[in-house]
């Protein structure tokens, strides 16, 4: 799988769509998605790559596919947005949670759907995202 496109990611009907390039064939790019699913592993979508079976050329119809997809399959779904603090850093991605005055977060790498957050609380978002962010910039200067 090549790099996720965190960046590019939508919010849907508590899933995180994300899409990715597929393959290029005759000089086109062909684009699949993933999804993440606040249920986590309760969802059959957590995690899931392209369930639909359908790809596209563009990221506005690879989109479009995983929501029609969630919209046939999905019969419940929070008003909540799990995914609404989200951050892209370095490729990665950064997702802040907060329950409780407490903050935690969801950190996955470039280039698999593998939660890799440390089990740490914080007391703000601020907090959270610039500890990361140390870590990641500390990686990437060790390397």
């Amino acid at each position: 799988m090549s790099r996720l496109l965190y960046e590019k990611s939508v919010s849907y009907k508590g899933n995180l769509i994300i899409p990715f390039l597929f393959t290029i064939t005759v000089g086109e790019l062909i684009y699949s998605y993933c999804l993440l699913s606040e249920d986590g592993d309760k969802s059959p979508f957590h995690k899931a790559t392209n369930p639909s079976e359908l790809y596209s050329n563009n990221f506005k119809d690879i989109i479009d596919i995983a929501k029609q997809h969630l919209d046939k399959n999905i019969e419940k779904f929070s008003n909540t947005d799990y995914f609404k603090e989200r951050y892209t850093y370095q490729n990665n991605l950064i997702i802040i949670h907060q329950e409780g005055g407490k903050c935690f977060y969801d950190h996955y790498p470039p280039h698999e759907l593998k939660n890799i957050a440390a089990p740490k609380i914080f007391l703000s978002a601020y907090d959270c995202l610039t500890w990361v962010k140390k870590g990641l910039n500390q990686n990437l200067n060790i390397n």
